[in-house]
Formats: structure tokens, C-alpha cells, sequence
């Protein structure tokens, strides 16, 4: 996915829902703090986009996007890309994320802007998902030197999860850090 893709699901999910916000806290986050020029393809893969709204306690915008934009949907076939519509708890956040996120806001995104996850904190909430797919764009970002090892590490120890899911996300980001 490129830079303005997301630019443009964002302009089409404010639309659909009359919401400005729209945050983004998929992996195509990334693209909202790092130049697409700058991403391994690993980062840049997905051709979805997961949105989601601040003011959504029922999930009825994020159900209104899946319907109009969504998988499958003439957007989507027109486009080659698409928006999923979840909700802000979907993903695991460490402690501090919102004062973290990144702004996206540009002629392609009005009427609205897009916030997104600071890097870091998307890779925490990847390894917390735990998927294959996600161990290789954290480990994409890392060898490519755009998010901090040590960064990623104090994040894991911000995140709410169980200890035994804790021992797995050092374990996996332990491989990373210099040997002490």
C-alpha cells in the first residue's frame, strides 16, 4: 500500500460515517510516520487498512465501512485495496498510545485526517496478535532500522496482557537487544 491509498480510505471512511477522525491501527499505519520509500515490502504488503473511530461504542461507523469500503466491496474491486472496520480495543496498545499518535491530514484526507499508531506501538500491538505475518513486519522494521529494538522492548512492559503472553514478547524481541 502506498501513502496516498491510505490517504484516500481515510477521506472515503470520514465520509461514509461523518466522523473528521479516523484511526488507523493496522500495520498501513506505519505509512502515517514513515515515508513509503523508506518501508520493507513486508510493511507494506496488506492491502487493508483497519479503521476505526474514537466515538464508536457500538461499532456501528466501523460496521458502516466494512459495509461501503470493505473486503469485497465495489471499492475495493475498483481500487485493489480496502478499509476493515474494528473497533479501538481491537488491538492490544501499550499504556500511552493515544498521546503518541501520529496525524494524517492532507487535501486527500479532507474532509477528515487519519490518526495513526506511532510505530513502535504498532509493532507491540503486532506482536501481541502474535501471527506469523506479524513477527515478519516487526522483524522488517527492526533489520531495516526504523523502529528501536530497546523502544519495543520498554513498550512491552506498557502493555496490558497476560504474563505468560509477556514472557513470549520479550522472548521474541530478547534476540534483538545487546547481549548483557
Amino acid at each position: 500500500m502506498r501513502r496516498e491509498q491510505l490517504e484516500h480510505v481515510l477521506r472515503s471512511a470520514c465520509q461514509i460515517v461523518g466522523d473528521p477522525d479516523v484511526l488507523v491501527i493496522g500495520s498501513q499505519s506505519v505509512l502515517g510516520a514513515i515515508p513509503e520509500s523508506r518501508l520493507p515490502l513486508e510493511a507494506t504488503a496488506s492491502m487493508e487498512v483497519d479503521v476505526a473511530f474514537f466515538d464508536d461504542p457500538d461499532d456501528r461507523k466501523a460496521d458502516q465501512v466494512d459495509g461501503a469500503i470493505g473486503e469485497l466491496s465495489l471499492f475495493h474491486e475498483t481500487n485493489g485495496y480496502y478499509a476493515q472496520g474494528v473497533s479501538v480495543s481491537t488491538a492490544k496498545l501499550p499504556d500511552g498510545w493515544r498521546d503518541r499518535l501520529v496525524l494524517v491530514e492532507s487535501q486527500s484526507t479532507h474532509p477528515g485526517r487519519g490518526y495513526t499508531l506511532e510505530p513502535h506501538d504498532c509493532v507491540v500491538s503486532k506482536l501481541v496478535a502474535g501471527r506469523e505475518k506479524d513477527h515478519a513486519f516487526a522483524d522488517a522494521l527492526i533489520r531495516a532500522g526504523l523502529v528501536d529494538p530497546a523502544v519495543v522492548a520498554e513498550r512491552i512492559e506498557m502493555v496490558d496482557v497476560h504474563p505468560l503472553a509477556r514472557k513470549r514478547l520479550r522472548e521474541w524481541i530478547a534476540s534483538y537487544l545487546p547481549a548483557t
